[in-house]
């Protein structure tokens, strides 16, 4: 074997074996695309259905989902006695072996000197490193506040991440849980104004606590696709509706993303079940 074929062959072998040591993210037999699976889980602050704290059970059910990126929803650090005031995020994290980002909603005083903030919020999780990380502000009406009104507050997260060369802005949401649908309509609002800044491959996750045919939903499909699972996701028991999401990008809306599939694993780790969508992000779409 001479030193240039001895040359090609380890280039080769090394490329095999980068490949197969890759997250699982990759682009398709014909180059046209870019496969991503996402999810997104209300994990109730580490409660399942039944009301009892069990992050082992949730870990499990995240697992299964061998999502690369996931959008969690009720995420306490440090927040209190619920959730043993331990870090969630951080722990899912380090569990799943994978990267996270948390936006907190709320950020209070330590009970005690020099103790941890007490934070409740949105996170992504992700098997890519994040090029850069927002926690934005939308409109809230404060569940802290004995006398609140509608007003601008963070827990709108993003990450920009670098999947197979292609930028990929991943957003995480919860939006408000009231029947009067007037604040979620200015979240619906505030949301298409900053995803409208950025360009790239674009996706949605979060409990947007209305149903898909939710009139102050309808702005969002104007430049979003639903990656409609096919079954609902509360109460996790016995689901009657689906107020839980994973949208993309379409044309019109930035790079597009084609869903390929979507389902809702049965679970009961949370009260929620989550939504696991694979997507392929197509190349040549940007605008």
């Amino acid at each position: 074997m001479t030193s240039r074929t001895r040359t090609t062959v380890a280039v080769l072998a090394a490329s095999l074996l980068l490949t197969a040591l890759a997250p699982s993210a990759a682009a398709d037999g014909r180059g046209r695309g870019v496969s991503l699976r996402v999810a997104t889980y209300n994990i109730h602050a580490g409660a399942g259905a039944d009301g009892v704290f069990d992050l082992e059970r949730q870990v499990t059910a995240l697992r299964a989902l061998d999502a690369d990126v996931i959008g969690l929803q009720e995420v306490d650090v440090h927040w209190g006695g619920r959730s043993g005031s331990r870090d969630l995020a951080g722990e899912l994290a380090q569990r799943l072996g994978m990267r996270v980002s948390f936006a907190p909603i709320y950020s209070l005083d330590p009970v005690t000197a020099g103790g941890h903030r007490r934070e409740y919020g949105v996170a992504v999780l992700s098997r890519f490193p994040f090029l850069s990380t927002e926690n934005h502000d939308i409109t809230r009406f404060s569940t802290q506040d004995p006398d609140p009104v509608p007003s601008p507050a963070p827990g709108f997260g993003e990450v920009v991440l670098r999947v197979r060369g292609l930028p990929v802005h991943v957003y995480v949401t919860h939006l408000d849980y009231r029947p009067d649908p007037s604040v979620r309509t200015a979240q619906v609002a505030d949301t298409r104004r900053v995803m409208g800044e950025d360009r790239g491959h674009k996706i949605l996750l979060g409990d947007f606590n209305a149903e898909p045919d939710a009139p102050e939903l309808d702005p969002l499909w104007q430049a979003l696709t639903d990656a409609e699972p096919g079954a609902a996701t509360f109460p996790a028991q016995a689901p009657v509706k689906r107020i839980d999401f994973v949208a993309v990008s379409g044309p019109g809306g930035g790079a597009a993303v084609r869903v390929r599939s979507a389902t809702v694993p049965d679970t009961v780790a949370s009260d929620h079940r989550p939504v696991v969508a694979d997507l392929e992000l197509l190349r040549g779409r940007g605008r």
